[in-house]
């Protein structure tokens, strides 16, 4: 059943990942603007009001992406190994430290990571459209502009050789057991530690609406990896790796796409996830009567948010993501660049709200 759907899809791969990523960015971005599910959000909650909800409901999405996905990579559905977290025999640990250190302090000077921008944007905040314009195009700037050779540099210096890629393959490789083996395990281990550390706090358990956010982002997550597996085509001229949702370098290729579509009018899987995530918070904002136009208070919160906005777009692509596409995509194949990502997020976050709360 699961190679003649494979077959299906690739027949029409490229119309297949840009519906597909427009329908899961669309139930995204509704999820995120109804459920006020926020990265940076759980890092501002802590530090205020020691709140650790939201920061639970982001560790219950990415729990629920991790066993999504290794089931299905158990099931033959998706090759995690083909992504770009897992890709290539080095891991880059300066860029993935250094760039989620930038990233999350960004974060907390534009109010939220992409994901959050993309709802805001799309329940009318034009302070949150500037900022991801901003992103996508300093994203670019350091992948093949101005700032590229400076971080291909760093890279390659920093860049150390490594056949263990993910905790499965680390545990394998010390229990003598099969990489499949390994990675389940990992897995069950992973995931019962992050759902035991959620729900032993009684007012996150108390708390539907947290609780109702992990999950649902966590499953769209792992419905973009079943979708772009299915579609992956090793045999493909140019084949597509499979991915889900990550923000950071698809704000970049929705600006291109908007600039050239007549060369390429099929968007990709990331491209379509941008636009949907747009139509999903708009969608939601107008059903729950909350579309308002907003925009910057003054010209510090203006410069404020777009040096944010830029340290984001540099900091994600040094790091391979953003607190969706590390936090959540990335961990659910248990790379270990992710995991220093995420901590590297949160460290860079919580110093920025320290900071911001000097200068505001």
């Amino acid at each position: 059943m699961i190679e003649a759907l494979r077959e299906t899809i690739a027949q029409h791969g490229a119309v297949w990942l840009a519906m597909g990523g427009l329908a899961i960015g669309c139930l995204f971005g509704a999820v995120v603007f109804a459920t006020n599910f926020c990265a940076m959000g759980s890092l501002s909650d802590i530090h205020n009001f020691g709140d650790w909800r939201r920061f639970r409901a982001w560790i219950l999405a990415g729990a629920t992406a991790l066993v999504g996905a290794q089931l299905l990579q158990a099931g033959g559905v998706v090759a995690l190994d083909k992504s770009m977290y897992l890709a290539g025999a080095s891991l880059n640990w300066a860029g993935h430290i250094l760039g989620g250190l930038m990233f999350g302090f960004g974060m907390v000077f534009t109010g939220g990571c992409p994901s959050r921008n993309l709802a805001r944007a799309g329940g009318g905040d034009l302070r949150s459209l500037l900022t991801l314009v901003v992103l996508g195009l300093f994203a670019y700037i350091a992948l093949g502009g101005i700032l590229a050779p400076p971080r291909a540099a760093l890279e390659q210096a920093t860049s150390i050789p490594l056949e263990a890629r993910s905790l499965g393959d680390l545990l394998s490789k010390a229990a003598g057991l099969a990489p499949s083996t390994g990675n389940l395990l990992a897995m069950a281990l992973l995931g019962t530690a992050a759902l035991a550390y959620c729900f032993a706090d009684a007012r996150f358990r108390a708390s539907a609406v947290h609780v109702a956010s992990g999950l649902s982002v966590g499953l769209i997550v792992v419905a973009g990896w079943a979708l772009t597996g299915l579609a992956f085509d090793d045999m493909a001229t140019r084949p597509v790796p499979p991915i889900s949702l990550t923000y950071v370098r698809p704000a970049g290729d929705a600006l291109q796409w908007l600039t050239l579509y007549t060369a390429a009018p099929i968007p990709g899987f990331g491209t379509a996830s941008v636009f949907g995530a747009l139509l999903g918070a708009c969608a939601a904002s107008l059903a729950m009567g909350r579309f308002r136009f907003a925009t910057f208070s003054d010209t510090g919160d203006t410069l404020r948010t777009l040096g944010g906005a830029a340290l984001m777009g540099i900091g994600g692509v040094m790091a391979l993501g953003c607190t969706v596409g590390q936090g959540i995509t990335g961990i659910s194949t248990l790379a270990l660049g992710s995991f220093l990502t995420f901590g590297a997020i949160v460290a860079g976050g919580a110093y920025g709200l320290r900071v911001l709360e000097r200068i505001a």
